[in-house]
């Protein structure tokens, strides 16, 4: 059976809101609808909310008075290990539109990012990190 698509990503986070924050103000994702899980956690959605198949990005996060929720539905991990980046995890990318408006919105955000041009690809990318260490690739197709 062959894969189509990638459905979404999730990230554990010790700092919740800071990752909420990140998603909603400097990628102006929403947060949208989530089950009923037994830990904290938020689904972030770039557009429609009308099916929990368009959430993007599924926020975990990590509730060091009552982990066992998380524990029981995801599995342990070493708390140490989100503390230093996303292990062999590089980064994710998006295709995007209007590359000088993010660029103006990210420095308007005070969010520090790199751009570098793939002249073979007529492509341009922006680079950013999330809180939890995870780079984005922003794409955008030059003439």
């Amino acid at each position: 059976m062959p894969l189509t698509k990638i459905s979404h990503y999730s990230i554990r986070t010790l700092d919740l809101e800071a990752t909420r924050r990140f998603y909603t103000e400097v990628l102006e994702f929403t947060v949208g609808p989530r089950p009923p899980f037994n830990f904290p956690g938020l689904w972030l959605y770039n557009g429609s909310h009308d099916s929990y198949d368009n959430a993007i990005v599924h926020i975990i996060g990590i509730d060091p008075n009552n982990p066992e929720g998380l524990k029981e539905y995801l599995g342990d991990r070493d708390i140490a290990d989100l503390k230093n980046g996303t292990g062999t995890f590089d980064h994710i990318a998006f295709a995007g539109t209007d590359p000088q408006g993010m660029a103006k919105h990210f420095a308007s955000k005070k969010v520090a990012f790199r751009e570098r041009n793939v002249p073979s690809l007529n492509l341009f990318q922006i680079f950013l990190d999330d809180p939890s260490g995870v780079v984005i690739e922003l794409n955008y197709p030059t003439a």
